[in-house]
């Protein structure tokens, strides 16, 4: 499946473990685009998510991502950076 732009992007600014607040100031996207494109990232293996520290990995859950995704960390997984690299 191919990423769209704004998962482009995001995957971008994935390559060390980046907060929320920073993606949102590095990809300038709104924050509700983010969250989608966190998303689709996390749903299809291509990032992996962190919290509550940067050290902590988080499985990815969709029915508790909406409420805490603001606070967590992201890093692009080695397919993401794959994916990322081949685009």
């Amino acid at each position: 499946m191919p990423v769209t732009d704004s998962e482009f992007d995001i995957l971008d600014e994935l390559y060390f473990v980046t907060s929320f607040r920073d993606l949102l100031q590095k990809t300038g996207l709104p924050a509700p685009r983010l969250k989608e494109g966190l998303r689709g990232l996390l749903e299809q293996g291509l990032a992996r998510s962190f919290w509550p520290d940067p050290d902590t990995e988080l499985a990815y859950e969709e029915s508790s991502f909406g409420a805490i995704s603001q606070d967590c960390y992201y890093l692009a997984s080695k397919e993401g950076l794959l994916k990322h690299n081949t685009r």
